[in-house]
């Protein structure tokens, strides 16, 4: 968990980062209950260990996940040092308002949440919401972030969002230092590759988010038979049931070589996992640091390239 370089913006992360999305209690998408008194205890445990990068958002868990980390933070004196927390602008619920107005409130809905006078790293979350040329029109979206971070009240801005041919627009423009991409860099799905590589010929920081493909390389197909929160075809299914058989015979979880397969990538930065309990602090750490033979690699090779252009 040695912090690296997280692109030109002079901050250094470690190769994980703690996503609190589900800490911020979201039933409706993750299945469980995430009460305060348990987040409470995550975040703390977080905050005392080896990884010092938390991802958050304004709009999880209806802005609870940023309270939460607020009232954490409040309680250990802020941020301590060293650490680095991004969070995310968004819309208002059930609306594509991604005006200049709204980047504004949101910004200030996430101070007022985290207690802070100042946010670190803020991306332009989910910009599929709108087009492009709306978002980059005078007034709009990317204006906003920009003059918040001439005024000082933002440091570093990023984009977090899905289709790949987007997110290669936003990252031409020049305004960002760290892009998000999620579900696209996996055992699965490599079709972030164009978005990785563009990102690191221009020294953007590439956060890689969802590892596990929202569960199920972590618990199989057979458990999970969804990838992204949608069901997965069939082809996936069986291919992620023989990567699962390959890995039995190794002796390695299936999610030790999900998470690996990102962190082995020397051009991504950091690799988001969601947390939720103080408990899995530990056991991502172990997965991370499982030593996986080569052979390993060597035979999923096939299955992995499998998704080279993409199962979304």
């Amino acid at each position: 968990m040695t912090p690296r370089p997280f692109g030109k913006t002079g901050l250094a992360v470690t190769p994980l980062c703690i996503g609190t999305s589900a800490l911020g209690n979201f039933p409706a998408q993750y299945g469980y209950e995430v009460d305060d008194e348990r987040a409470a205890a995550t975040l703390r445990r977080v905050l005392q260990g080896p990884v010092n990068f938390i991802d958050t958002s304004n709009e999880y868990g209806g802005g609870e996940s940023e309270r939460r980390i607020g009232r954490v933070l409040k309680e250990i004196g802020g941020i301590p040092p060293g650490y680095v927390i991004a969070t995310k602008v968004d819309p208002l619920p059930g609306s594509r308002d991604f005006s200049g107005t709204r980047i504004r409130a949101s910004v200030a809905e996430s101070l007022q949440r985290l207690g802070l006078k100042q946010l670190q790293v803020v991306y332009l979350h989910d910009p599929e919401k709108i087009t492009f040329a709306e978002a980059t029109a005078p007034g709009g979206a990317v204006e906003a972030l920009v003059k918040l971070r001439d005024e000082g009240i933002i440091q570093h801005l990023g984009v977090a969002g899905g289709p790949i041919d987007l997110m290669l627009q936003y990252v031409a423009t020049g305004v960002f230092e760290t892009v998000i991409s999620h579900n696209r860099y996996t055992l699965v799905d490599q079709s972030a590759q164009p978005l990785l590589q563009e990102a690191f010929r221009q020294n953007i920081a590439f956060v890689n988010a969802a590892p596990y493909g929202g569960g199920m390389l972590v618990k199989g197909p057979d458990q999970v038979p969804k990838y992204c929160y949608h069901p997965a075809d069939a082809a996936t299914l069986e291919r992620v049931r023989k990567m699962q058989q390959i890995c039995r015979e190794h002796d390695v979880p299936l999610a030790a070589a999900a998470l690996q397969f990102s962190l082995r990538e020397e051009r991504i930065v950091s690799t988001i996992v969601g947390i939720t309990e103080p408990k899995r602090v530990e056991q991502t750490l172990q997965l991370a640091e499982l030593r996986i033979p080569e052979t390993l690699w060597q035979n999923l090779q096939p299955l992995i390239a499998a998704g080279a252009t993409g199962v979304l």
